[in-house]
């Protein structure tokens, strides 16, 4: 008698295990799946479930219930990971965040004064018009990993709302949330650590005003003073409504020490205290959020500091179908989440130069499209020096020349990118309006930071009070010149960038040499042997140990070169990662404790993580865009370390 019979006759089955009812389970399926098929081949009405099993021989009822069970199993997967993946296919992914790009442009239309930023990486995906860009990680939000790190400050984000009277973030999630972390709890406490270290720091101000100079739009004194000591300034934590109760008093019992953590990490919060009339605040706002345009608030009327978190994608637990006038697709929410698994090697740049071109021609012929022009750019850019890698699939395989691509110097001469503006001739983006919102604002989907507007001040205005009066000034350094991509160290003769910023032409005119670190190096006619140096350092995902032993000759290069009273740009791919990394040895190398350039061997000087820490954050203030990774600063750590 069978189990089925068993389970008709409502007889007294042995207790199982869930394996085994699993397993059990799983068979019943495939014996009426093999009785559908058998009934089908022979071209036989379908037979009811119950007699099913009479139908079949005994050879046929024992492959039924047998070793078929496993083989079929695995081709159900086969087929459920087809249909995610056609689902998560290139061309849904672009079209989902295109779809999501239109909310995020009618945001950035309701508040045109404020700028838009996006939180990389995911953010930087769903805007062409971005002002700047910032890094808050959602990790530091999450339930019981909540921290404030005091190697990502954002500083920058919060001098531009000061200056701007508030700002707007853009971000995205993939899980189905209304917003992610990095939203919900991540920029909350990065801005209640922000008020409360300032609300101290004003105090101290009041105290001793000779330190703190008026600003130029507060002449009144009474009223600046007023400004500076505000008995309103809000110091609570704003976190949304869906946090719970719990999660929100263990932040809270956390607070006091982060705003330590930052008062001792060496940071200078002198300048956003001059210059921040009212406290940060975070508002939220994504696709379900109401919004009636005869009531949209004017932000000088609030009495807070605006931060807008735009949540780009919308709160769907999974990928929805949708259609326009000519083709269908896929909606997935957060697409823009893990670029390296989706984009084929598309960047957000070159996705919204060719946007319409890639998407108005439906799925069918995007992931081609996609190879030709990822090809091209990859061309385009070697043939100028450039750093340009092969792009790889998953199957391991390099992407291959498109066919209608001629490789080499000919494919670059068929070129029809529209146009593309050298960075020798390009505008400086510095100069443009904030309320310009025209395609030739921003050519790279994100500018240079506008913080540097001001005068680069001295390096011994940055370091915190706890170190003693310090200047990194170099006698016969360079001034900062305004170079677009060209971060200045305040006057220490060293500056950061990226390596595209070797093409420019008048790059001799503001640096004496180049210490390029970037894998592949660049060509230029008028480098030097004597003033230029190339060290071929790949990331710490690719070798733990390049960086390391790399930095002797590049720390014996930048020794000599200061000594000789002459400027050093260090550059690598991105001016992000390991370029910051070369420099900040270089400062903790070849500058003392003083702050003042040593020629000598600094071999018998003890550097702990925390000093590598406050160089780390100080080489940011000058450069918001530093964001090294962690295997190469432990790499610079290590190397430090084995010199003592």
């Amino acid at each position: 008698m069978s189990e089925i019979d068993k389970i008709d006759r409502q007889e007294d089955i042995p207790i199982m295990s869930k394996r085994e009812a699993t397993v059990l389970l799983s068979r019943v399926f495939q014996g009426l799946f093999h009785t559908l098929e058998l009934s089908s081949d022979s071209g036989s009405q379908l037979l009811p479930s119950c007699g099913a099993e009479a139908c079949l021989s005994k050879e046929q009822r024992r492959d039924c219930w047998g070793l078929r069970a496993g083989e079929s199993m695995e081709s159900i997967y086969k087929v459920s990971r087809q249909i995610k993946q056609k689902e998560h296919s290139l061309y849904n992914a672009l079209r989902s965040i295109y779809h999501d790009s239109l909310f995020v442009a009618e945001i950035a239309a309701l508040w045109p004064r404020l700028p838009l930023l996006a939180n990389l990486r995911c953010g930087l995906w769903y805007s062409q018009h971005f002002y700047d860009v910032c890094y808050f990680k959602s990790t530091d939000g999450h339930n019981g990993n909540w921290s404030f790190n005091v190697t990502r400050l954002n500083l920058h984000v919060a001098e531009l709302a000061a200056q701007k009277g508030g700002c707007i973030i853009v971000d995205a999630t993939r899980k189905g949330k209304r917003f992610p972390d990095s939203m919900s709890k991540t920029l909350p406490i990065w801005a209640c650590v922000i008020n409360r270290a300032l609300a101290d720091l004003r105090k101290s101000l009041d105290e001793n005003p000779n330190h703190l100079k008026p600003e130029e739009d507060f002449l009144d004194s009474e009223e600046n003073s007023l400004r500076r000591h505000s008995l309103d300034w809000d110091c609570q934590l704003h976190l949304p409504i869906w946090v719970s109760e719990t999660e929100k008093n263990n932040i809270v019992n956390r607070l006091d020490t982060w705003v330590e953590d930052l008062k001792n990490c060496g940071a200078n919060l002198i300048p956003l205290a001059q210059m921040l009339r009212k406290p940060l605040r975070t508002l939220w706002v994504s696709q379900k959020t109401v919004i009636w345009l005869n009531e949209i608030v004017d932000t000088e009327t609030l009495d807070f500091t605006p931060i807008f978190l735009v949540s780009a994608s919308q709160p769907v637990s999974c990928s929805q179908r949708m259609t326009d006038a000519e083709f269908s697709w896929s909606y997935i929410p957060g697409a823009a989440d893990d670029e390296e698994s989706w984009a084929r090697g598309l960047t957000p740049s070159l996705f919204w130069k060719h946007v319409y071109e890639l998407l108005d021609d439906g799925p069918a012929d995007c992931n081609r499209k996609v190879a030709v022009l990822v090809e091209r750019d990859r061309v385009y850019r070697a043939l100028r020096g450039q750093v340009a890698p092969q792009v790889r699939m998953k199957s391991g395989r390099e992407l291959s020349v498109p066919a209608d691509c001629p490789p080499g110097a000919s494919f670059a001469s068929n070129l029809h990118l529209g146009k593309i503006i050298p960075l020798s001739d390009s505008f400086d983006l510095r100069n443009l309006d904030t309320n310009d919102l025209s395609d030739s604002r921003c050519s790279d989907n994100a500018s240079h930071s506008r913080l540097e507007e001001r005068e680069v001040p001295a390096l011994m205005d940055v370091i915190s009070q706890n170190m003693d009066s310090v200047s990194l000034n170099q006698t016969n350094g360079h001034p900062p010149d305004k170079v677009p991509g060209i971060h200045w160290i305040g006057s220490t003769g060293l500056a950061v960038g990226a390596s595209t910023c070797c093409q420019v032409d008048s790059l001799r005119k503001v640096v004496d040499c180049v210490l390029d670190v970037s894998s592949t190096g660049w060509t230029s006619s008028s480098s030097c042997e004597d003033s230029d140096l190339h060290l071929p350092i790949v990331g710490s995902k690719f070798d733990r140990h390049s960086l390391e032993s790399h930095l002797p000759e590049a720390i014996k290069f930048a020794r000599e070169k200061l000594t000789n009273g002459l400027s050093i740009f260090i550059c690598c791919q991105d001016g992000e990662d390991i370029s910051v990394c070369v420099c900040l040895a270089i400062l903790l190398s070849c500058f003392d404790s003083a702050g003042k350039f040593c020629n000598g061997s600094l071999d018998r000087r003890t550097i702990s993580k925390a000093e590598v820490r406050q160089s780390l954050i100080l080489l940011a203030s000058f450069h918001s865009g530093a964001r090294p990774s962690r295997g190469c600063l432990k790499q610079v750590y290590n190397y430090l370390k084995n010199l003592q």
